[in-house]
């Protein structure tokens, strides 16, 4: 997803609807918001954090992947909480 697409998905209520959280929002949601960081930052700016959270996200989508229900997926939990 392009940076303004993401940004648009979580605003969704369907984006903040999944994902573990401590009453706030989710790991997956807040993520998303610093993956948007990210994407608008020029390559030659990127920290090592940045690259540290590239290569954790990179992991979740892996192991999420490996999760995949049968089936439609289009409106599912799943597939919100990949997308986020």
């Amino acid at each position: 997803m392009q940076p303004k697409e993401l940004e648009d998905w979580l605003d969704t209520e369907e984006s903040k609807s999944v994902g573990d959280s401590d009453g706030g929002e989710s790991t997956g949601h807040k993520s998303g918001r610093r993956i948007v960081e990210i994407k608008n930052t020029k390559k030659a700016d990127l920290t090592d954090s940045q690259y540290d959270h590239m290569n954790k996200v990179v992991g979740y989508i892996h192991r999420h992947l490996a999760q995949r229900p049968d089936g439609d997926v289009e409106e599912t939990d799943w597939r919100y909480s990949l997308m986020n």
